[in-house]
């Protein structure tokens, strides 16, 4: 006598629509998960973004096409001899903008720059930044870009021995 076995399957706990609520949660969690957790806002407690920075200098478009903004800080240094001794004063930060060296022309032809200004800094191998708006009065100064100054974000990215490319020489 042959005897017949049965298979029973019990029937499966998640079923495709409980499959798919889930899922769905998972997702919306994750979606709320980082809006929560983003440093990125848009307030002048938190400058935490290059486009905050880019739409607070004055002359926003210029800035962008002609060069790059900055963030500028003021302060000064007093150094003690005897004894002594280095006191820096609180700094302050304000907007300002950085102009790339083949747009000085814009600068020259505003007449915020004479011949000589342009002359001197050209042989210093520097080139302009201002703050204020530059249609009333700006603060412009000849400005050495500091390439010392490495950005450690990008080295330890890298790895150990590499540079990060100076493709952003002004």
């Amino acid at each position: 006598m042959k005897r017949r076995t049965q298979t029973t399957s019990q029937p499966s706990r998640f079923n495709y629509a409980t499959l798919a609520i889930l899922g769905g949660v998972f997702v919306l969690g994750i979606g709320i998960g980082i809006a929560f957790s983003s440093t990125a806002n848009f307030t002048p407690q938190n400058v935490a973004s290059r486009e905050f920075i880019d739409r607070s200098v004055p002359n926003p478009e210029l800035c962008v096409q002609f060069g790059a903004s900055a963030m500028v800080m003021n302060m000064r240094v007093f150094l003690t001899l005897n004894p002594f001794n280095v006191y820096i004063s609180q700094p302050g930060i304000e907007p300002g903008c950085v102009i790339r060296r083949n747009n000085w022309a814009i600068l020259e032809q505003r007449k915020l720059v004479n011949n000589e200004e342009v002359r001197d800094c050209k042989n210093r191998m520097n080139t302009f930044g201002y703050t204020g708006n530059i249609n009333d009065e700006p603060e412009i100064d000849c400005i050495y870009q500091n390439d010392s100054a490495q950005n450690l974000f990008l080295k330890n990215q890298l790895g150990p021995g590499f540079a990060p490319p100076e493709n952003n020489n002004f």
